[in-house]
């Protein structure tokens, strides 16, 4: 399900992250989350929290059936519109592309399309990454920060 601009809040993986894994910011991830209406994520989130369990299960710090029902809740709360979802596309990528070009100071690929889904979709964005955070700063886009 697509969002309407300026409803909500897009959420990078970071944050889904912090909140179905326990760690240091496990805590103000799931507050954030309760407290801000309308969470956005993009196709690209999705599979990337896929990736993120895949890791923490290969590093031992999942079990299986651990990582096997974060999923499952994650799926959940996506078909249940919980978060809803923005499909990236050429406008997103050539957002992604501008974005790099401007930050000249090491904005990552998967995190220049985060951005770009935020920006594009008019929409601030929640992130647990610091960095991340503050290239969006530099760049004048709208960005909440947790921890």
């Amino acid at each position: 399900m697509n969002a309407t601009p300026s409803e909500g809040v897009y959420v990078d993986t970071s944050v889904p992250g912090a909140y179905h894994c326990p760690e240091t910011l496990s805590d103000k991830a799931e507050n954030a989350l309760r407290r801000i209406p309308g969470q956005v994520i993009s196709s690209l989130s999705h599979v990337e929290f896929c990736s993120l369990i895949s890791r923490r299960r290969q590093l031992r710090k999942l079990g299986e059936l651990q990582a096997n029902e974060i999923l499952a809740l994650f799926d959940s709360h996506v078909a249940q519109g919980i978060y809803r979802r923005v499909s990236l596309s050429t406008g997103h990528d050539l957002k992604a592309r501008q974005l790099v070009s401007e930050a000249g100071n090491g904005l990552r690929t998967l995190d220049a399309l985060h951005l770009a889904a935020a920006v594009t979709e008019s929409l601030k964005m929640l992130t647990a990454d610091p960095s991340l955070a503050k290239i969006a700063n530099q760049l004048k886009t709208g960005v909440i920060v947790l921890g």
